[in-house]
């Protein structure tokens, strides 16, 4: 969701690229709640942060403890920022209580990113 609307806000200003310590395939809700704000993530992929090694980023987000902690080093002159959002996926309940955790956990990240494009970008 975050390589979403930080692509969103920074209409064509960065190049944005997703990774994590452990693939998943993009989560199909996760899709559904970024399609329902307008955001299309159906084609982004699931790809681990050694993939990108070589690349020499201006920033690196992370966005929930545990990648913080166990993200490898990656070098460079990157700034690093890290903001803890709510893992929707590990929501238990009724459908409707797993849709509002996914919207809630969207609607946080997409505060988080419009104003890091605005600060940064």
């Amino acid at each position: 969701m975050a390589h979403g609307y930080l692509q969103h806000f920074a209409g064509g200003s960065a190049s944005v690229f997703s990774a994590g310590i452990e693939t998943h395939g993009v989560n199909s809700m996760a899709i559904a709640m970024m399609k329902e704000d307008g955001i299309d993530i159906s084609q982004h992929t699931s790809n681990l942060v050694d993939e990108y090694l070589h690349v020499d980023f201006d920033f690196i987000i992370t966005v929930c403890d545990h990648a913080r902690e166990d993200c490898p080093y990656i070098p460079g002159k990157a700034r690093r920022f890290h903001q803890n959002f709510p893992d929707p996926f590990k929501t238990k309940g009724t459908e409707q209580e797993v849709m509002n955790a996914f919207r809630s956990s969207r609607d946080q990240i997409k505060m988080y990113c419009k104003e890091f494009v605005k600060q940064h970008l």
